[in-house]
């Protein structure tokens, strides 16, 4: 749109474009040509000269433009073209099998269950949890190297919330015996990359310590981009852990140093990505996914850490550990949950996973006023933008607001509920965890005032002892 003429908005910028954004509610900034008024990206909202080239989408990327003359060139140097794979890419190695999902397709709404249906349903979930621990063991710990931050008066309250969880995470690694130099921290949905940042500020920068950063996003503002010590290295994976094979990249080849797993709020199926990452056996260059599922079920023998090798790497990955913060539960996928066989094993099916891990959100957004206040929307809105670990909240609104059970049960029953899912779920991961050869645990890491997703899941080999 031309640029708007009412009082009290501003002319853009000498030298730049002077079309009006009005969603940002000021001019575009960008540069524009000697003799020109708009950018390229805005060119074709010039009427006034007829000679101006014809721009249209990219069709890599839509959101942006291109002269049409110039579209082959553009193609070549776009940023969202296909770039090559790196070496330890293989597609879908970490995906789940599609074994059970013809049967079911369709998600059915809990809103259109009846009250009857609903009520079977937390049965059946009341049945499969029980026998299972609902209250996990508190180990809220702290670790020295974060004391000083923790201390600083100048944390706002988001900065003093992550600082805690970090701290505590960091204070059960070493519980477990996992700060130790001459490993290679993995952290899996790093993001900015605080965690390994805090890692490696507990280790003092010792010798032979290495940090492989794992996000598929691009970031901002990495703090791994401020550490250049000889001592430790820090490389970032832009890649999506489903496409991961540890196996196949060069540092853990070239180092053969264990390693340790880490993650803080990893979401939903990216935890279960991250444990087949890091326990299953990676295909070779020219295996396919499916042959490799395949030769996995007819060679269960193969894959597992019980010969004596708790790696689940045939030794080509030696894993020492694994601390992973869990998060929205919601956003699982039973094509990639490696607790399946625990599901089935309790009579549950595929269809029952997709009722509860929904429900789970109870847990973190269940804890409103009723339905038909007016302010319901507004106040689970406030809760969940406090807590600066949820990534998803207009799922988790919907989870909330249109499930007709509301009506039927108290705060803190849909609490309960959401809580029980999540155990069941998280049971399913330990006893994955557990046939892989490994001493798995939940526990609470952190006080619900400071996160709502506060269950650590920790994992060492069943040789190692716990502290």
């Amino acid at each position: 749109m031309a640029a708007p003429s009412e009082d009290g908005v501003h002319a853009p910028m000498p030298g730049r474009c002077g079309f009006y954004v009005a969603k940002k509610s000021r001019f575009c900034k960008m540069i524009v040509s000697a003799g020109k008024q708009l950018c390229g990206e805005h060119a074709t909202h010039e009427m006034e000269d007829e000679t101006t080239k014809k721009r249209i989408p990219c069709p890599l990327d839509p959101k942006h433009t291109v002269n049409e003359d110039q579209l082959q060139k553009h193609l070549r140097k776009c940023n969202s073209r296909e770039k090559p794979k790196p070496v330890y890419y293989v597609q879908d190695v970490n995906s789940g099998s599609e074994d059970g999902t013809a049967t079911f397709r369709e998600q059915i709404p809990i809103s259109s269950l009846s009250d009857v249906q609903l009520e079977n349903l937390i049965n059946k979930l009341e049945k499969a949890c029980n026998g299972l621990v609902p209250i996990l063991e508190d180990r809220m710990l702290l670790h020295k190297a974060l004391q000083e931050a923790l201390n600083d008066p100048k944390n706002g309250e988001s900065a003093s919330k992550h600082l805690k969880q970090q701290a505590s995470i960091l204070g059960n690694m070493d519980r477990l015996g996992l700060l130790e130099s001459g490993r290679c921290y993995v952290e899996f949905g790093a993001g900015r990359g605080k965690l390994s940042h805090w890692v490696d500020t507990a280790l003092g920068g010792t010798e032979n310590t290495h940090f492989l950063l794992v996000e598929r996003a691009t970031t901002r503002f990495k703090v791994d981009g401020k550490h250049r010590k000889q001592n430790s290295l820090f490389e970032r994976l832009h890649i999506d852990i489903q496409h991961l094979c540890l196996s196949k990249v060069p540092l853990l080849i070239q180092k053969n140093l264990q390693v340790v797993g880490i993650g803080k709020h990893l979401c939903g199926a990216a935890t279960d990505l991250a444990l087949r990452c890091l326990l299953e056996r990676c295909a070779t260059v020219d295996e396919e996914p499916s042959k490799r599922l395949k030769r996995d079920v007819i060679e269960p023998a193969a894959n597992s850490s019980t010969s004596g090798d708790a790696s689940g790497h045939d030794g080509s990955v030696p894993i020492a550990g694994i601390v992973i913060a869990l998060c929205c539960h919601h956003r699982c996928d039973w094509k990639h949950y490696v607790g399946k066989s625990f599901f089935q094993a309790l009579g549950l099916s595929e269809e029952d996973f997709s009722f509860f891990q929904r429900l789970s959100s109870w847990a973190t957004c269940g804890i409103r006023k009723k339905p038909d206040d007016s302010s319901t929307s507004h106040a689970v809105s406030s809760e969940l933008e406090n807590n600066a670990d949820h990534h998803d909240l207009e799922d988790q609104l919907q989870n909330f607001s249109s499930d007709s059970l509301q009506r039927l049960l108290t705060v803190e029953e849909r609490e309960n509920i959401g809580r029980l899912c999540k155990l069941l779920i998280d049971r399913g991961r330990i006893h994955y965890l557990q046939q892989k050869g490994y001493r798995a645990d939940l526990q609470y890491y952190t006080d619900t005032a400071v996160s709502l997703e506060n269950v650590l899941l920790t994992a060492v080999p069943s040789h190692s002892a716990l502290l």
